[in-house]
């Protein structure tokens, strides 16, 4: 039986349909950033296998690892990043000073001030006369980096006491590791103390709380998800795939009857004895993580709301409209 010539324009149809339904059978590449491990656990969720069931089938996930939030922001901005992790104080930046001001925020990673759960400290040397913020004045404090996370509740604080920077106080940038031989050689009156660091036995035994950061700014949102709303709008199905699969995991780490094998992974990754690790990791004395992954909306609006009130930021960002729950909500519902 003689075949008959397809016209051109259903050979246009069928050329489309096929180019479609391929690049819709492709999974979608998702360049993820992250800053820290174990705070971050997204070099390290689908080391578990079950966890990221859709990893390889609706997404690839591609971790990325920066320096600081801040490069993430850039990658962002340059279409080199689907994921990014950031916190209040960059996230700010991204959308006033980037111009990203499609960014939504669509899951949480670690939040201080939690109930319990381990809050930034600013310490001083147990043998310190500094009783109070304001026994500060005229004196040296240690922080990350001025406009960073760990610097906002510092600077709070200090204000709140009365004592302004670099005007009653003198503030000088070090690496959080840098902070205990600072502290204790007395080059620094008092350090920004975060984890791991602040449960070293030798700094533990010569410093003391004189506050933290929740007593300064209440809850803050420490490191959260965002991405682009084009990004979300082409791939939804494939971002609520990988948003189940990481509450999955994230619920998979934190549940205490898998403590032992998730604390193996995390030292396998860090290349740290597991024992370091187990002293804090996933407890109360670890940054609080959500079983929904949920972000505190209301705490970040605060938490912009406090970097303007000091000055850091000029422009108003209205979290309502960067908040995007409806994604979590949908791939929540499927876990069982």
């Amino acid at each position: 039986m003689q075949r008959l010539p397809l016209p051109m324009g259903a050979l246009t149809t069928v050329f489309l349909l096929v180019t479609t339904l391929t690049a819709q059978a492709a999974p979608v590449k998702v360049r993820a950033g992250w800053v820290g491990a174990p705070a971050s656990i997204i070099p390290f969720m689908f080391a578990k296998e079950g966890l990221t069931r859709h990893n390889g089938q609706s997404y690839v996930l591609d971790p990325l690892y920066f320096n600081g939030s801040p490069l993430e922001i850039t990658a962002m901005a340059n279409g080199e990043l689907e994921v990014g992790t950031l916190g209040y104080s960059t996230f700010s930046i991204a959308v006033l000073n980037a111009g990203l001001k499609d960014l939504k925020i669509v899951a949480d990673e670690i939040a201080d001030g939690v109930g319990d759960y381990f809050s930034l400290s600013y310490v001083v040397r147990k043998d310190s006369p500094i009783e109070k913020p304001e026994g500060l004045r005229n004196k040296v404090v240690a922080t990350n980096a001025i406009g960073a996370g760990a610097y906002i509740p510092l600077d709070v604080m200090l204000r709140r006491s009365g004592l302004v920077a670099n005007r009653d106080y003198r503030v000088v940038e070090t690496q959080f590791s840098n902070m205990k031989p600072m502290l204790l050689e007395s080059k620094v009156d008092l350090a920004t103390a975060t984890l791991p660091f602040i449960y070293d036995p030798e700094l533990q035994a010569s410093m003391r709380t004189l506050f933290r950061a929740r007593d300064a700014m209440g809850v803050t949102a420490l490191s959260f998800w965002v991405m682009r709303a084009d990004f979300i709008a082409a791939n939804r199905a494939a971002v609520i795939d990988l948003l189940e699969d990481y509450v999955r995991a994230t619920r998979w780490f934190i549940d205490p009857a898998n403590r032992t094998e998730a604390v193996d992974i995390i030292a396998r990754f860090s290349k740290q004895p597991p024992e370091r690790i187990a002293s804090f990791v996933f407890t109360t004395k670890d940054f609080y993580r959500s079983p929904d992954v949920l972000p505190d909306f209301l705490a970040l609006q605060r938490n912009i709301d406090a970097q303007r009130e000091i000055g850091l930021i000029k422009g108003d960002i209205r979290i309502t409209n960067h908040a995007e729950p409806g994604l979590l909500r949908e791939a929540t519902e499927r876990i069982k």
